[in-house]
């Protein structure tokens, strides 16, 4: 999911329209013959100008050769987003295949900001943002809202039209403002259609029509190019909304809901925190899948309760608190570490050790034994000797005590620590080090889940992993220490366990026929509330491994 909403594309395409010359043959297999039957084919059935010229062509024909990837992921995205520009659209009587813009401007990405500061699918200035009663504050930026974006984007087409007249000349206002496209028709003689006064217009704008015509055209014709979408993450009509009635976090929206953080990202992305707002006398809104709006639905309470509680016995993590703690101490205590004894041994490399087992042996980090023996790589010859440093003090045995020394207060300091503690645990969850053979699908066989999950938990770009490197493989699930700090059932480990049976009460002693290519995580998420763990106890599954046929209990 991280792939589709990267902003790798966005800033190739801008650079493509910016840099492109029209001019320049690419040699690119597409009769011209047949180029200009399709581009026929498509004016005839819309508003647009659309001819052939041979400017045109050769855009086609780069976008053919150079991006055929990222249209195959921007098509996955339109699945979601096109349906929601289509609906603005309509209401304001604008052509549908504006929706093509969005391409054009953003790759279709409501985070993209440009080097000059416009932002969101539409691009939107500050001011123009403004203009058009799109809020913008600390938490909210609605120039990234799709919904709000759009409308006020179609506001703005309708207008340029009622000037120009044209939809290509809107086009190019968009882009370079009403202002540049007056002056290059005046400069043209008067004359009134964009082919004849673009070479008026500032250079980038005389791309941006043409590619904003040649995306139609590989949207139109994907399939006789051999450009196959993605499958969609999600899409618009399996997704609602909430009203939210406190404020609160992704990350614990995620943990409470069992949900990937980066979806809650890429639906809701005019929350430039990652924190759903709220203010007194206004509706913010959160959007999730429909399975997780009626979970979240039928445990509202309990949610409210458990976010509550979390605000309440929020700590100062432990590096805030050494910056924050007064300053002799802080310096006493480095000192004191820097005179700490420390025992020096060696380590010969056997056959089959890497960095990472290394490291764990001895209770060190990797980062610590590249820097004692001036290592660059992760990679660590047979038979080396490897120095290693270890501490020998009581403060090893009790790292609270060690962490507890280092705030204002002895008491508020052992808070701090033992907060941080839980949740650095918390996020890291369970963690594999890579072994000398391994790759992603072996370790997702493993442990029951799949690569796309692996990918997701530790913000992989692609399927390779170094030897040595800590993956986080499962997921940890929130954890409540005080139960009396709290009255309702949210605010202890049962009760959250509790929420979680709730969502798959439908699905109590249910059995499940695990089909080809199903996975313990995707049948996880077949049941919200279901983890992976619950299913492989349920069924005493040691090693993740499942075959079709095999029947499973599900919350049994």
């Amino acid at each position: 999911m991280n792939e589709l909403v990267s902003l790798d594309i966005y800033d190739d395409l801008t650079k493509d329209i910016q840099t492109i010359n029209t001019d320049v043959t690419v040699d690119e297999e597409l009769p011209t013959d047949l180029l200009k039957q399709r581009l026929q084919a498509m004016n005839g059935k819309s508003p647009f100008n659309i001819e052939y010229n041979q400017g045109l062509e050769n855009i086609i024909k780069s976008f053919l050769k150079n991006r055929k990837k990222s249209f195959s992921r921007l098509m996955s995205l339109s699945e979601y987003y096109f349906p929601i520009f289509e609906d603005a659209f309509a209401k304001q009587n604008v052509p549908l295949e504006i929706k093509y813009l969005a391409v054009v401007e953003s790759a279709l990405n409501p985070k993209a900001v440009s080097k000059m500061g416009a932002t969101g699918l539409w691009q939107f200035m500050y001011g123009t943002g403004k203009q058009y009663a799109l809020k913008i504050d600390s938490y909210i930026d609605e120039r990234s809202d799709p919904l709000r974006a759009t409308a006020a984007a179609s506001e703005y087409m309708t207008k340029m039209f009622s000037i120009f007249g044209d939809w290509e000349l809107v086009l190019a206002s968009y882009n370079s403002g009403p202002g540049n496209v007056t002056k290059a028709i005046r400069r043209s003689g008067g004359k009134t259609k964009y082919w004849d006064i673009r070479s008026h217009l500032p250079k980038e704008t005389q791309g941006y029509v043409p590619a904003f015509l040649a995306t139609m055209y590989l949207f139109e014709y994907h399939k006789e190019h051999g450009i196959n979408p993605q499958r969609a993450v999600v899409k618009n009509f399996e997704t609602d909304t909430v009203q939210i009635k406190s404020q609160m976090s992704f990350k614990q929206i995620a943990d409470l809901l069992d949900m990937p953080q980066s979806q809650i990202q890429l639906l809701n992305p005019s929350y430039k925190l990652n924190v759903v707002p709220f203010y007194q006398g206004e509706e913010h809104y959160l959007r999730l899948p429909k399975d997780k709006i009626a979970t979240f639905v039928s445990n509202e309470d309990k949610i409210y309760a458990y976010v509550a509680y979390q605000s309440q016995n929020k700590t100062i993590p432990v590096q805030l608190a050494m910056r924050t703690a007064p300053r002799a101490k802080y310096i006493a205590k480095a000192k004191e570490k820097e005179e700490s004894p420390k025992e020096i041994q060696f380590y010969k490399v056997r056959k089959g050790d890497n960095l990472g087992a290394i490291a764990e042996k001895y209770n060190v980090s990797i980062v610590d034994l590249k820097k004692w023996n001036n290592l660059k790589s992760n990679s660590v010859a047979f038979g080396r000797n490897l120095k290693i440093k270890s501490e020998i003090e009581a403060a090893v045995k009790n790292p609270k005590e060690t962490k507890a020394t280092l705030a204002i207060d002895k008491k508020s300091e052992e808070a701090i620590a033992s907060a941080d503690d839980k949740d650095k645990n918390n996020a890291q969850g369970q963690e594999y080090v890579v072994a000398a053979g391994d790759n992603l699908g072996s370790i997702a066989k493993k442990f029951g889940t799949t690569i796309a999950e692996l990918k997701e938990l530790n913000s992989l770009t692609s399927n390779n992993i170094g030897l040595g490197k800590t993956l986080v493989v499962a997921k940890a699930v929130p954890e409540i220490v005080d139960e009396n700090a709290v009255t309702t059932a949210i605010a202890s480990n049962n009760s959250i366990d509790s929420f979680k049976k709730k969502a798959t009460s439908k699905a109590l002693g249910e059995d499940y026929y695990v089909k080809k290519g199903d996975s313990l995580y995707s049948i996880s998420k077949k049941y919200p509330g279901v983890t992976i763990s619950d299913i492989k106890k349920w069924n005493n599954i040691k090693d993740g491994d499942i075959k079709p046929g095999m029947k499973l209990k599900i919350n049994g």
